[in-house]
């Protein structure tokens, strides 16, 4: 019988505000966006799980760190969403700050996905996420949602334009994605699966040592 693959076992395990409530976590890989990208809908899809993460009807209400299990301390972790423009002003710094230490210290992650809407690419803040993460040279695959609200020929000038500006970061990919459309999941889900079968080798190599 084969194996289910490691992001259809996800499953909720619990939500934090503050640093000092991350679980013990030996491998994990971190969903990021602004509000309203498409995050939600992303991670529903690519664990083939209805309603794991939920979308809020207000953008940028959820101010959570929220851990899904796939195997013994290994997780999928939604963050919250940014870049709300109703969010007060201290609400929004608490984010920036629990982010930012988030992407930058936790030694348990292991890649970021970076959602970003596909009409509406590389945000300031969508930069912002770059910035904090890339220097830890972990890598980062930016997923291009709503594609399918794209022409073809959008889609093409839209990766090819995103993937110029970002040349210079090695450690970032892209790629076209659909949540309604399903385009790119598949790919989308090998490659996330990869980085967890690549930490799993380092930790066994490690041990063995």
């Amino acid at each position: 019988m084969t194996a289910k693959p490691v992001l259809n076992r996800a499953h909720f395990h619990t939500s934090v505000a503050q640093l000092r409530d991350l679980p013990y976590s030996r491998a994990e890989v971190a969903f990021a966006g602004r509000s309203n990208a498409g995050k939600s809908s992303a991670i529903n899809l690519l664990t083939r799980i209805n309603r794991l993460a939920y979308t809020s009807k207000t953008p940028g209400r959820t101010q959570l760190i929220n851990f899904f299990e796939l195997d013994a301390d290994t997780y999928l972790v939604d963050l919250p969403g940014y870049g709300y423009a109703k969010v007060p002003p201290e609400v929004k710094a608490k984010w920036e700050g629990l982010l930012s230490r988030y992407l930058q210290e936790r030694e348990a992650l292991v890649g970021m996905v970076l959602i970003m809407d596909a009409r509406h690419p590389l945000t300031p803040l969508d930069r912002q996420m770059l910035a904090w993460f890339t220097p830890t040279g972990k890598p980062v695959h930016i997923l291009l949602s709503k594609s399918d609200k794209l022409s073809n020929s959008e889609k093409a000038l839209t990766l090819r334009r995103v993937k110029q500006e970002l040349a210079a970061l090695e450690s970032v990919t892209v790629q076209l994605f659909s949540s309604l459309s399903r385009l790119g999941a598949d790919e989308a889900a090998a490659l996330i699966e990869g980085w967890f079968q690549q930490a799993q080798q380092a930790s066994q190599q490690t041990a063995e040592e």
